[in-house]
């Protein structure tokens, strides 16, 4: 999915609401951001694999996308938090009944594994 499609007004919602959130990171970032504020550097450790610019890319849609606040505190060297907007926590509690419904399915898939 393109990133213009979070901002295309002629769709339908749920195509509204995964534009939001397409990537490979975006949605672990919201599943971190729960637990409250995050500097970078506490997301990137959190998160193994993922680049500097790529998570600095992650957070700039999501905050263009009113999900994500930045906040830069005015002290040596300069400090930068995360968090979530109202907006964002929304988005969260609207995505856990789809997070419960991934993990039901790989339970459903584990268990249809043979035993090796």
């Amino acid at each position: 999915m393109t990133r213009s499609r979070a901002q295309d007004l002629d769709v339908c919602g749920v195509t509204a609401a995964i534009a939001v959130i397409d990537g490979k990171w975006k949605t672990a970032l919201l599943w971190l951001l729960e637990s409250g504020p995050q500097r970078p550097g506490e997301l990137r450790r959190r998160l193994p694999g993922l680049s500097e610019k790529v998570l600095t890319q992650a957070l700039r849609e999501m905050e263009a996308d009113e999900i994500v606040h930045r906040e830069v505190h005015d002290v040596l060297p300069l400090k930068t938090e995360y968090s979530l907007t109202a907006f964002g926590r929304e988005l969260a509690e609207a995505v856990a009944p789809l997070s419960d419904w991934g993990h039901r399915r790989l339970e459903k898939l584990a268990a249809a594994r043979p035993a090796s």
